[in-house]
């Protein structure tokens, strides 16, 4: 509970106290620490697992999906299990696979049965996400899903509408803004043959995009 004389609810002073843990990681192996050490959001507590940020880094790519769902948190590693096997797939048809890039969990902690967090979950979990996108310094970043993306880009409209452009987002703590793109999750592409047509779209906008970027970058030289 609050301290009796600092005045704070207990919401307020959980998100103050994961801002300064999150700054205080210079690193991510720091961030990861930090966030296993949190005792302030009660999730922690009933994940197996805190499921932080893995694969290449610093990397052009960082691409964070949904809270862990009960694979991620068994494994402790983002994008396992089947949603994972599906992800591997996605990328693989693009020429792409997760050595290319950073995978991590919108927030580290797996909510009891899979329920979607709370506001005031999302809230505390938010600085450790800020700080891995700060230090994790990603040329670009794939938002696959409604949490993340609505999170990252303070839209409420779903995934459906938000997907397929990129946008500019502004990150406490970076000196400039970074590009977005929102994708569907892999969970959702069994809900339509609609929503497999929007998933191969935006994996051919980001391989457009990335072509075009190593084709810039070459001609730079």
């Amino acid at each position: 509970p609050a301290a009796p004389d600092d005045g704070l609810p207990l919401i307020d002073r959980a998100a103050q106290q994961a801002h300064a843990a999150a700054a205080a990681a210079a690193t991510l192996a720091e961030l990861h620490a930090a966030m296993a050490g949190f005792g302030a959001c009660s999730l922690r507590d009933t994940a197996t697992h805190t499921v932080s940020a893995t694969g290449a880094s610093p990397g052009r790519l960082l691409l964070i999906g949904e809270p862990p769902d009960a694979a991620e948190d068994r494994g402790g590693t983002p994008f396992a299990g089947p949603m994972g096997e599906l992800l591997d797939r996605m990328l693989a048809s693009i020429g792409l696979a997760r050595a290319d890039m950073l995978l991590a969990p919108v927030i580290p902690w797996r909510p009891p049965g899979e329920r979607p967090p709370s506001a005031a979950e999302l809230r505390i979990c938010t600085p450790f996400l800020h700080r891995l996108i700060v230090l994790a310094a990603p040329a670009r970043v794939i938002a696959m899903g409604n949490t993340p993306t609505r999170l990252l880009t303070g839209e409420n409209a779903g995934i459906a509408r938000l997907r397929g452009r990129w946008r500019d987002i502004v990150i406490p703590g970076r000196t400039a803004p970074i590009a977005l793109l929102p994708m569907r999750h892999p969970s959702q592409l069994g809900a339509s043959p609609a929503a497999r047509r929007d998933a191969w779209k935006d994996l051919l906008l980001l391989r457009t995009t990335l072509d075009h970027n190593e084709d810039t970058d070459r001609n730079s030289k």
